[in-house]
């Protein structure tokens, strides 16, 4: 296993996945794909528990990047996000969960498609971002692994690519992801 070095200490390897589209499954709301809003709306795809033993027993650190711009559009609360991702926490093996609020609008650097939630959590986790995948559902996702440096997998069909680049990986859910990393 090829892991660099820094200041003599081995780093980590990770597993970035978005939340909404890989491991829950979408809410159809006025014939548009989003995030659930409460608890009754959560599900977790099939497979995504025993995707999760797999990552962890292949030594990965799982951390969740997910963008949650209803909060600031005023249509969901941040207390219900942060209910949502608890139970995520309380059902999977997480080690950490970093949330976007902004929308495209405010230029932030944490919004994916940009790195900066990858590259923070690899600055705090001592992660080496060319050894670690970034999972996502969008285009937008993949853009964030590949300006972070991960290799990168497209789950389910995504959106429209548009101008961003390809991922290295697709799969049709999180179970089938697991055999690229």
């Amino acid at each position: 296993m090829a892991v660099k070095l820094s200041h003599n200490k081995q780093m980590k390897k990770a597993i970035f996945l978005d939340r909404d589209g890989v491991l829950n499954k979408l809410i159809m709301r006025d014939g548009k794909a989003q995030a659930p809003y409460t608890m009754e709306e959560l599900a977790l795809y099939p497979g995504v528990v025993e995707a999760f033993k797999i990552i962890k027993e292949k030594g990965y650190l799982t951390i969740v990047v997910t963008n949650q711009p209803d909060v600031a559009r005023g249509w969901v609360k941040k207390e219900s996000v942060e209910l949502i991702n608890d139970k995520i926490k309380e059902l999977l093996p997480v080690d950490d969960i970093r949330v976007c609020f902004h929308t495209n609008e405010d230029k932030c650097e944490c919004r994916k498609p940009m790195p900066g939630m990858l590259t923070a959590s690899a600055k705090e986790w001592d992660i080496d971002l060319t050894q670690s995948f970034m999972v996502g559902d969008r285009y937008g996702d993949v853009s964030a692994g590949i300006k972070a440096g991960c290799k990168t997998v497209l789950v389910g069909v995504g959106d429209k690519q548009g101008d961003h680049p390809p991922p290295d990986f697709k799969a049709d859910f999180l179970i089938d992801a697991v055999k690229f990393f």
